[in-house]
């Protein structure tokens, strides 16, 4: 951005700074750019959302709100419209479009949509909802409990994907996304695809992916939280979702033998088994697409090197912690 005194191209500049929202204080890393002649400050558009979207990711953490993806996804699960969803919780008729939009609900109104996430207490919401018909209460209740059935019978692979991911609240080191098992598999697909990368380089492609789109957005991708080991960043448990994604038939890990008699795992894309890009928004793609690009023709060993030179890794790895995703915004290599 140039500066409209000078002409001059203004450096982004990044500083921690107090800001307040419904009567809470909160620290954010603010973005803005400042021209060095006069030292007045100016913000973009997306400088701005890249700095509310810090305070509100803060308060939705908590208070435990949630977040408009998760909002969109309780919804979309019964198949309502967003005014339907609203009807049977009792909210203004536009309250819930409004919340898959952006807007905060109240911690009221926050419980509410977090309840009948269960079927078994959407179910009870649609039975105490005054304007339903008895033949629209029972279209709902049976598809709730075609969903609570479908997860019954899942429930062994629920309940490991969940130990596998953590069950984590979203919060500032799952990079505000709760943990979701299904993107961070297809996010493995992806790059086996594009790059039939060793693990070592997995790991850190997946790490650049999830950051880089936090760096962006203030929201990561999957939602996994990433910890420091001598190698550099990598998923928590990465070695046995690994495990867990070639054995369910996600991918092929097929295991080389070097010249100098070492062994690596390479990750390698099936045939019968695409990515499935419809679970992603576009700019996640263009993260996905951007990471692969970038890192396409990087060494494993580079890629380590790389990843050494991040505050990530040099923060973290004496006591091999896990990572916030705050260091997303000092991201040098991409």
């Amino acid at each position: 951005m140039n500066s409209p005194f000078t002409g001059k191209e203004m450096k982004l500049t990044k500083e921690r700074r107090s800001m307040d929202f419904r009567k809470e204080t909160f620290e954010i890393v603010f973005h803005y750019y400042k021209c060095g002649d006069t030292g007045e400050q100016f913000t973009t558009t997306a400088l701005d959302e890249l700095n509310m979207n810090q305070v509100y990711n803060q308060y939705r953490s908590r208070f435990n709100i949630p977040f408009p993806d998760e909002i969109v996804r309780i919804r979309e699960k019964y198949g309502l419209s967003a005014a339907k969803m609203s009807e049977i919780l009792g909210f203004g008729v536009n309250s819930y479009r409004q919340y898959e939009a952006g807007e905060m609900p109240s911690v009221a109104n926050a419980k509410l949509i977090q309840m009948v996430y269960d079927p078994k207490y959407f179910m009870d919401m649609v039975g105490l909802c005054a304007t339903l018909d008895d033949k629209a209460k029972l279209k709902y209740n049976q598809k709730a409990q075609s969903l609570a059935d479908e997860r019954e019978r899942n429930l062994f692979n629920l309940k490991l994907q969940e130990y596998l991911m953590g069950s984590h609240f979203a919060n500032i080191y799952t990079g505000y996304r709760n943990p979701n098992f299904e993107k961070f598999a297809e996010m493995v697909v992806y790059f086996s695809e594009k790059i039939e990368p060793f693990k070592t380089k997995m790991n850190k492609l997946l790490f650049y992916a999830d950051f880089l789109m936090f760096k962006q957005s203030c929201f990561s991708i999957s939602g996994i939280r990433y910890q420091v080991i001598d190698m550099g960043p990598v998923p928590n448990n990465f070695q046995s979702i690994f495990e867990y994604l070639a054995n369910k038939g996600e991918i092929d890990i097929c295991t080389n033998q070097f010249s100098n008699g070492s062994t690596g795992e390479q990750f390698k894309a099936r045939k019968d088994r695409p990515f499935k890009a419809d679970l992603f928004s576009e700019i996640e793609l263009e993260t996905l697409a951007k990471v692969a690009k970038a890192f396409k023709e990087t060494s494993t060993n580079n890629f380590i090197e790389l990843s050494h030179s991040e505050d990530a890794w040099k923060n973290n790895e004496k006591k091999k912690s896990v990572i916030s995703y705050e260091y997303a915004f000092e991201l040098h290599a991409i």
